[in-house]
């Protein structure tokens, strides 16, 4: 590694993952995990292997199917946690443990152990750790609210006992740029051997400076950012990847810094994170916003025609958006819809766009154009066909106007068993509701129903969001069609399935000393 790379650490898969309803498939989950690997991020933070069986199976197969990152997998302050960490990511080629502990006053209070017991538990936990990998990374937690001396203390105690990587974490996003510089440079010169490790930065957006803090960091002598695609993660999110990707690249004259990242994948994979999260990307997000690289006023635009650099100060394919002229409609072919998706940032297996061309096609049948933003919401949609979930729409009719009750007749479903139900409801959404409730009983609570349209027009397709939430877990469901009642179906039906699948992701109590899974990093 040489002084002037910054190492991108992903932890959309774990941080990212622990977001309110964002919770992902075991397919969906290799899927990104092979995005960010193509895409040259350095190592993913594939998950919490003791967290839950799919928690395990998804870091395990992760770890055998990636090609060049390094696969890490998060584990408390405990050895049952290193143990299970340690079994998951044992067929990498390239394996990480990551073990963490709260070391602030405020979280020291929580397992209730003294500085001095805190002490030994890290470097028992970091030398049994070591023994087990070769590349360890430790983060007191909550470091930016750790009295100085002893961070200090608890840092030279986990390098003495093997880390390699040693991670300073911004928990709940409380510091400001020059403090996050500053906390670096002191650490790095106070602490004995901070030569021989990488100091690494994981701010949270809480006050909406994750990306200033982590930039400030690497100024400062951090060389290793974590991060995750969209800004995903607790509350206001983690650093966004394509943030400090693009600041470095496009500011390169005062931050002389370099990753490994092809720039040009990234809108691909931020449309593809928005769609299985469940988080839509806002319009004015930087970098990947649909409004990044849109101009309105007439001075911009005016600007724009004569010299795209004076409002731009980086081109839309840099970060693999392209313009095309290649109009899309009921007579085009799949060799069409391949190369207009390829100009998207989209490329697909030749299964996964014999799929989509079907869809696109009766897409096509209802609307005279179909545009780019149709194609991204085709490809991106929870059909509800994933072989994991136990529910599936089979046909929807509803009966709505200004006469109720309003009425769905729904056929649903349930572990391949089709259920016939009719049902009434405040209006034909509430009705549908209704209907999948009295199919396929529940307690979850709708937290959020949300209707977008895709482009614009009558003919418009509608993309519903819809949040749920039972017993503290949040689940996030999305789909689009251009009769907005089946979206919001579909919608709802696939939260459930996330519903059911989050049902068995918690960890287990034993060690009531460790911090929680919602608490990590």
């Amino acid at each position: 590694m040489t002084q002037d790379s910054v190492v991108i650490f992903d932890t959309t898969l774990r941080d990212g993952e622990q977001s309110p309803g964002a919770t992902m498939t075991h397919a969906e989950k290799l899927e990104i995990a092979e995005m960010l690997d193509d895409m040259g991020v350095d190592i993913i933070e594939a998950g919490f292997p003791i967290a839950s069986e799919g928690d395990f199976n998804a870091v395990s197969e992760i770890s055998k199917r990636s090609k060049n990152s390094v696969i890490c997998g998060l584990a408390r302050a405990n050895l049952k946690d290193i143990d299970r960490c340690a079994e998951a990511i044992r067929n990498a080629s390239q394996p990480r443990i990551h073990t963490f502990i709260g070391t602030s006053p405020l979280h020291r209070a929580i397992p209730n152990l003294t500085k001095d017991e805190m002490a030994e538990r890290i470097h028992t936990t970091v030398t049994h750790a070591r023994n087990l990998c070769d590349n360890v990374q430790w983060s007191p937690m909550d470091a930016t609210r750790t009295e100085y001396d002893y961070l200090c203390k608890t840092i030279e105690i986990a390098i003495n006992a093997g880390a390699t990587t040693i991670n300073i974490p911004d928990t709940v996003g409380y510091t400001a740029p020059k403090e996050s510089a500053d906390l670096i440079a002191k650490l790095i010169l106070d602490i004995p051997r901070s030569n021989e490790v990488i100091f690494a930065t994981h701010c949270h957006n809480d006050l909406g400076m994750a990306t200033a803090n982590s930039l400030a960091a690497v100024s400062a002598g951090a060389r290793q950012i974590e991060c995750t695609i969209n800004g995903l993660g607790e509350r206001a999110g983690n650093t966004a990847l394509e943030e400090v990707v693009m600041a470095l690249k496009v500011r390169n004259d005062i931050m002389p810094y370099r990753t490994n990242i092809d720039s040009t994948k990234i809108m691909a994979i931020s449309r593809r994170v928005a769609t299985v999260s469940g988080f839509a990307v806002q319009f004015n997000k930087a970098i990947v916003g649909k409004n990044a690289f849109a101009h309105e006023s007439g001075i911009h635009q005016d600007g724009m025609l004569k010299n795209s650099e004076t409002f731009e100060i980086m081109r839309p394919e840099d970060v693999g958006l392209s313009e095309t002229n290649l109009v899309m409609g009921k007579h085009s072919g799949r060799a069409a819809l391949r190369s207009k998706l390829k100009d998207l940032g989209i490329e697909l297996a030749d299964n996964q766009l014999n799929d989509v061309f079907i869809r696109f096609k009766s897409l096509a049948d209802l609307k005279k154009e179909v545009f780019d933003d149709d194609l991204i919401a085709l490809v991106g949609e929870d059909t509800g066909d994933n072989k994991s979930y136990k529910l599936g729409l089979k046909s929807l009719h509803v009966v709505c106007g200004t006469e109720g009750p309003q009425k769905a007749v729904l056929e649903l479903k349930i572990d391949d068993e089709i259920h016939f139900v009719t049902a009434t409801g405040d209006g034909p959404v509430d009705a549908t509701f209704n209907a999948v409730k009295e199919l396929f009983p529940h307690t979850a609570k709708l937290q959020l129903y949300q209707v977008h349209a895709v482009t614009e027009g009558t003919d418009a397709q509608a993309t519903v969001t819809v949040r749920m939430e039972e017993d503290g877990k949040i689940a996030t469901g999305q789909s689009a069609d251009t009769d907005t009642v089946v979206a919001s179906a579909k919608a709802y039906i696939n939260a459930l399935n996330k519903m059911v699948i989050k049902r068995e992701k918690s960890l287990p109590g034993e060690d009531t000393k460790s911090v929680s899974y919602k608490d990590a990093g």
